[in-house]
């Protein structure tokens, strides 16, 4: 069975940052891409980056480039998102997700078949 279990989200002030891990067990991601999503309050869950099976390339919205890197470990079964300059939009739930494929330009939410619970990240002024 595919778990996903997220950790490193909180409370942060405005341009402070925080760093994201996921932890995937129960069966090999190394040949898939990995992704974080958000979803804030109200909002449907959005995009905001993947790195493919061999963690050489990445893909990110437009409103977190140059604030937001994602990793993943040598195993290839975790993922992190180190996240600077934080803002208050950032505010949201963050999901760890595995993709379906290997190429990191899969970027919607039915490209991926593994979730995990998610990891509260609040921003604030």
């Amino acid at each position: 069975q595919v778990q996903l279990v997220e950790s490193g989200g909180g409370l942060v002030q405005a341009g402070g940052s925080l760093r994201l891990s996921c932890a995937a067990s129960g069966r090999t991601f190394s040949n898939l891409a990995m992704g974080w999503f958000r979803q804030a309050p109200g909002k449907e869950r959005d995009f905001v980056a993947t790195i493919n099976w061999s963690g050489v390339t990445t893909y990110y919205a437009d409103f977190v480039k140059g604030r937001f890197t994602i990793s993943r470990g040598n195993a290839k079964n975790a993922v992190c998102l180190q996240m600077n300059s934080l803002k208050l939009e950032d505010t949201a739930v963050y999901y760890c997700a595995v993709s379906k494929y290997g190429s990191a330009w899969y970027t919607r939410i039915t490209d991926f078949g593994s979730w995990g619970q998610g990891t509260q990240v609040t921003v604030s002024s």
